[in-house]
């Protein structure tokens, strides 16, 4: 099975890799690794998922191709990860998912946008639909409020549950324990805020080549906090609805609005950039089999914030109705696809943080 060959290819590198510790000073899974003398399939898991694929120990490794040994830990490290995302989903018939993720991710995006098109026509007279609203209310005249919120309340729900129960698969087969204490909890959650290790050992990561960079760390930080402040946006606006009366849409200077503005802004930032980085990145350290599922999942993200910011600009215009079944549609495909996407990453990475904080508590480091 591939996973066996990938998990010993992962072992035989840890083994080496304990024995030359060069690379002890990288970044978070060479300390980790240091407090093993043998590597179980959750272990090695957990060390995969602690590794952000800064790049640096491929090119200061001794033993990288050519040599003999052909240690390539970040591609390896690469592909264990995917292996473990499609071994902890739930629920499991859906694991094959995984395996064609970057077409999964396309053609949800494109039967997302069918779906809410097809309904708003359905719902709605096409004078409607492409004309011109305004004023509290204006979105529903497109979409019923009802509508909206149950396919998005139950698409979300299910994303929410399905990631929540496959990093907890994950956590027990790691064999992470118990739960953590409040110190390692605050360091894992100070490393997940400030995305620690995508700096790799303070002086970046290798985004090109052997050259050191923060611009990867930065891209990253930009479509994380992008995406929160979107959330956070889509949370008040809820908020004004539901507790002050106020539907939307809303003018610009509200929280909603500038939250969601500062947020798109942000998602498009970094997932132009992070694609920027796929193409001219170096592909020896790269998995290829897992670039489609990288490169859907940053579209994705990045239609969704475009399509977001282009309805705020023309709401008030005959656009608004098209421009909202689609950008529902993008939101969509991101909620039906979150739990079997790259999104997952996320999720892993946060709670192989916090066993390593864990970790580190225990040992007084």
């Amino acid at each position: 099975m591939r996973s066996a060959e990938i998990r010993a290819d992962a072992r035989r590198a840890m083994e080496v890799c304990n024995a030359c510790r060069y690379c002890e000073g990288f970044c978070a899974v060479f300390p980790a690794m240091e407090l093993r003398r043998t590597f179980s399939d959750g272990e090695l898991d957990y060390l995969a998922n602690l590794c952000h694929n800064c790049r640096g120990c491929y090119y200061a490794c001794q033993y990288a191709p050519p040599h003999e040994f052909g240690i390539n830990l970040p591609r390896t490290f690469a592909e264990l990860r995917g292996e473990t995302y499609a071994e902890n989903v739930w629920p499991r018939p859906l694991a094959r998912l995984f395996a064609r993720n970057g077409l999964v991710v396309s053609l949800a995006a494109a039967l997302g946008i069918a779906l809410v098109l097809l309904l708003a026509m359905a719902l709605q007279p096409a004078d409607v639909l492409y004309g011109a609203h305004q004023g509290p209310g204006a979105f529903y005249a497109v979409i019923p409020y009802g509508t909206m919120v149950a396919v998005a309340g139950a698409t979300f729900g299910f994303a929410v549950l399905a990631m929540v129960l496959g990093v907890a698969r994950f956590w027990r087969r790691a064999g992470a324990g118990g739960l953590p204490r409040v110190r390692p909890l605050v360091r894992a959650l100070g490393d997940v805020l400030t995305l620690r290790y995508l700096g790799g050992g303070g002086d970046g990561c290798n985004d090109r080549d052997e050259a050191f960079s923060q611009k990867r760390r930065w891209l990253h930080q930009s479509l994380f906090y992008g995406f929160l402040l979107c959330l956070a946006s889509t949370t008040v606006a809820a908020a004004y609805d539901h507790f002050l009366g106020l539907p939307a849409p809303y003018p610009f200077w509200s929280w909603p609005v500038l939250l969601g503005t500062v947020g798109g802004i942000g998602m498009v930032v970094g997932t132009s950039g992070l694609f920027g980085l796929k193409l001219v990145g170096d592909r020896a350290p790269a998995a290829p089999r897992l670039l489609g599922a990288d490169v859907a999942l940053i579209v994705l993200l990045g239609m969704t914030a475009v399509t977001g910011l282009l309805l705020l600009g023309l709401r008030a215009t005959g656009a608004m109705g098209v421009l909202l079944a689609i950008h529902l549609g993008f939101v969509l495909a991101v909620f039906l696809t979150m739990p079997y996407s790259k999104f997952v990453h996320g999720g892993f990475r946060v709670a192989a943080l916090l066993r390593y904080a864990m970790e580190r508590d225990t040992s007084g480091a």
